[in-house]
């Protein structure tokens, strides 16, 4: 099942070197900027400023009513519960995940000296990448108030901290994609438990529920 899911037939060890090994000048650079948008500490800086975005986007938008206006409020504050709620669940599940798949990282599942690294090396914990669910998890959750160029952005610094994570010498590349798939499935799990709670709020009486 491992070599199915994990390993690829190979694809995934020959993957980590092909992005491993593409080297010049300032990739380094790009790649830890990239593996910093992902730390897991910026949330409280990524929640400040989605809040005070949102505030201004109510207060600036040319609202007719109040039905309006309470549309749009609960639309974003909706993002920010699932931001908010969906970064705690997925850390839970990163919790349990890390430490009890135990998988590798490249420098303790490949031969050393075939490891490009930047930074301090690390051993364990491999599966799945956080930084990769930390990024996916923000876009994902901030999608229904993107616009189209902020949702490509948006795409772009998820693949960029992916990369980083397996250019950097951290991941390979299946645990960047369980990290990207994992957070998403907590992130729509949670906008669909908040929709039907909000619809259940709004709705009563509504025989459906």
């Amino acid at each position: 099942m491992k070599a199915f899911l994990y390993d690829w037939g190979g694809i995934n060890v020959w993957l980590f070197h092909t992005i491993n090994n593409i080297r010049f000048e300032y990739l380094d650079k790009l790649m830890l900027l990239g593996t910093g948008l992902g730390e897991h500490i910026n949330f409280p800086i990524y929640l400040g400023l989605l809040t005070l975005v949102a505030l201004v986007a109510i207060a600036r938008a040319p609202l007719q009513n109040a039905a309006q206006y309470r549309e749009l409020t609960l639309r974003w504050m909706s993002v920010i519960a699932v931001f908010s709620i969906a970064y705690v669940l997925d850390g839970l599940l990163l919790g349990i995940l890390k430490p009890l798949l135990d998988f590798p990282r490249p420098p303790l599942a490949l031969p050393l000296e075939s490891v490009h690294i930047v930074g301090i090396a690390e051993y364990h914990h491999s599966l799945p990448s956080g930084h990769s669910s930390f990024a996916m998890l923000t876009v994902a959750s901030l999608w229904p108030i993107l616009s189209r160029w902020w949702r490509m952005a948006g795409m772009f610094t998820v693949l960029w901290v992916g990369c980083s994570r397996v250019s950097l010498g951290a991941h390979f590349p299946a645990d960047v994609l369980a990290g990207f798939l994992s957070s998403l499935a907590v992130v729509l799990l949670v906008y669909a438990s908040l929709r039907t709670l909000t619809h259940h709020m709004t709705n009563p009486t509504d025989p459906k529920i």
